[in-house]
């Protein structure tokens, strides 16, 4: 129910890994050279890539979904583009710096199509006493986890893995 006691319509699905919004941006990347910025922060600049203003504006809708329902506080978003090329990996780590608390949401968007478990690169969350689960970096994915709790690396992959990473903010 709302304020004034009205009920409200239940919240519409995220969308779906097959058909759904996410699957289309990596394609959308690609085709209109989403890869030519590095950096985004907050607003869409007004030269934001019909790629980067779409993602923005998902990111946008869950920053919103993530305070109506789990009243995370979030005001802001950084990002930007990773490329990693064969051979290379992440090492075990936090999102959230030790003297600054504004990171609470780790989101990652996998952008490697045709992605095969062989290929590695997969990410690797710790979900805690000795137990984790891996995460395939196919084009389409979408990884959220808190920043300040889930200790995370990347693995070594066997080919070039891009994937768009930011963090949803709470600053004062």
């Amino acid at each position: 129910m709302d304020e004034t006691g009205r009920r409200q319509p239940p919240p519409k699905p995220a969308p779906e890994r097959s058909g759904g919004r996410l699957d289309r941006l990596p394609r959308v990347f690609h085709r209109h050279g989403a890869f030519r910025r590095s950096r985004m922060r907050d607003r869409r600049p007004r030269d934001a890539s019909p790629a980067q203003a779409e993602y923005l504006d998902f990111i946008e809708t869950l920053r919103h979904r993530l305070n109506r329902e789990l009243y995370l506080g979030l005001n802001g978003f950084e990002g930007h583009y990773a490329t990693y090329g064969p051979g290379a990996r992440y090492a075990r780590h936090l999102d959230r710096f030790r003297d600054d608390d504004a990171r609470v949401v780790s989101c990652i968007l996998y952008l490697n199509p045709d992605w095969q478990e062989d290929d590695g690169g997969q990410l690797r969350l710790e979900t805690g006493a000795g137990t984790h689960v891996e995460v395939m970096p196919e084009a389409g994915t979408l990884a959220t986890f808190l920043s300040d709790r889930f200790w995370h690396e990347v693995l070594p992959s066997r080919r070039l893995r891009r994937s768009v990473t930011g963090w949803l903010l709470r600053r004062p």
